[in-house]
């Protein structure tokens, strides 16, 4: 049986490089569709478009609208096809409204997977059982984030003041993350969990809808079977919006994906 995620974020060819899709009640938070959810929707439409480079390496999307459920339709246009990376251009759209423009490049994560030279060292998170779990969370947020029942999150014991009326005044959210139905991770479901986390604001501003205005994610390797580990942070609240830098860490202590996304604050 497929699961949620892949059922709810599939696409389907209507030709010329146009694709449908449902967009799923249970991904809305706030006052749209989650925007991490949308872009493995379109991640989906360019991955059929491309088909012989079946990942996604990078994807910069700007959210012009809220999305709702409800059909929607992605056009993708290929830019380039070359020998490892093509790029192309999407557009997802819902009544002939756009919701979302994003530029992509997609390849092949075989390629040179064991070439890895970093420095970047795995962030600390107490074990699974010592962490908080999603399903605690208060009620009105529960209300407003429908998507929550989508994952299996358990968060940092030091980062949950926010839903004990006691926001730790630190722009910082981490947690163990799986998908509902136990789901293994893949680079397009990576798409979805950079932006799964609840805003990091909710730990310095208070509760509330911080809608995404641009989001870049990269995707730097397939992830292993087993619970990811997830981080935000932010250090720059200026004109009414703030950053939000996101690093996702497989079970083998890989470094698999990471994002920038510049959203408003919450309202």
């Amino acid at each position: 049986m497929a699961s949620v995620f892949d059922t709810t974020t599939a696409v389907t060819s209507l030709g010329e490089g146009r694709y449908g899709a449902e967009l799923d009640p249970g991904w809305v938070v706030g006052g749209g569709v989650n925007g991490g959810y949308l872009l493995a929707v379109v991640g989906n439409a360019l991955r059929v478009e491309l088909p012989d480079k079946p990942d996604p390496l990078a994807l910069s999307a700007y959210y012009l609208s809220a999305s709702v459920p409800g059909p929607a339709e992605v056009q993708v246009d290929v830019r380039r096809s070359g020998g490892s990376v093509s790029t192309a251009s999407a557009e997802l759209s819902q009544g002939g409204e756009a919701r979302i423009a994003a530029l992509a490049t997609y390849g092949d994560l075989g390629r040179g997977a064991d070439d890895v030279r970093t420095t970047a060292v795995p962030f600390d998170l107490p074990p699974l059982e010592q962490c908080v779990p999603n399903t605690m969370a208060p009620e009105e947020v529960r209300k407003i984030a429908p998507l929550m029942e989508r994952f299996d999150m358990r968060f940092h014991p030091e980062h949950v003041g926010w839903a004990l009326g006691a926001p730790t005044g630190v722009a910082e959210m981490a947690a163990w993350f799986r998908l509902e139905d136990g789901r293994e991770p893949d680079p397009i479901s990576l798409l979805l969990v950079v932006d799964a986390l609840p805003p990091v604001t909710f730990n310095t501003q208070g509760m509330g809808w911080a809608p995404t205005l641009e989001l870049t994610a990269h995707v730097r390797a397939k992830p292993a079977p087993g619970w990811l580990r997830v981080r935000h942070v932010s250090r720059n609240v200026a004109g009414g919006m703030f950053e939000e830098d996101c690093e996702v860490w497989d079970s083998t202590d890989r470094l698999v994906a990471q994002s920038r996304q510049l959203a408003r604050l919450p309202r």
